[in-house]
């Protein structure tokens, strides 16, 4: 993912694995913008924290330490998990999945490719008036601006 093609991977490539739990979560999340270092993140703060719903049973972050250090410190981690304040971490309760660092989302290197587990998708105006916190990310957007350039 981070290449931004397809190619052979390693054992050195970051991978998604099982959940922790070792079986299906569906739940609503919260998330934290970590970079804006790509198009489809373009319109997102730094900081901003999103509840987003989640579903999957193999969506843990997996990367060695070198990877996920090169993986910062060229902007690509796009949103890592939070509380609903904002506070990364690796607690179960909002690191549903164990992902490493709290890693939820990474774009690739140019930043053209966004690869995240939330499904950003699934918000409309009048679903998940029951949960808190603001839900709309504005990554469709920024990316359909982009791409009509």
């Amino acid at each position: 993912m981070p290449y931004g093609r397809i190619q052979t991977l390693d054992q050195s490539a970051p991978t998604l694995f099982r959940n922790d739990i070792n079986r299906h979560i569906s739940t609503v999340v919260h998330t934290r913008v970590a970079s804006n270092n790509s198009p489809w993140l373009a319109h997102e703060k730094v900081g901003s924290v999103h509840a987003i719903a989640v579903s999957h049973g193999e969506g843990k972050f997996v990367a060695s330490q070198e990877m996920v250090e090169d993986l910062f410190d060229k902007g690509c981690v796009a949103f890592q998990y939070c509380d609903p304040e904002g506070n990364l971490t690796s607690d179960t309760n909002y690191n549903v999945n164990g992902s490493v660092c709290a890693i939820e989302g990474i774009c690739s290197y140019d930043g053209h490719v966004l690869g995240k587990m939330g499904h950003s998708e699934r918000y409309f105006e009048d679903v998940f008036k029951n949960i808190d916190g603001n839900k709309k990310q504005s990554i469709f957007a920024s990316g359909v601006q982009y791409f009509k350039k």
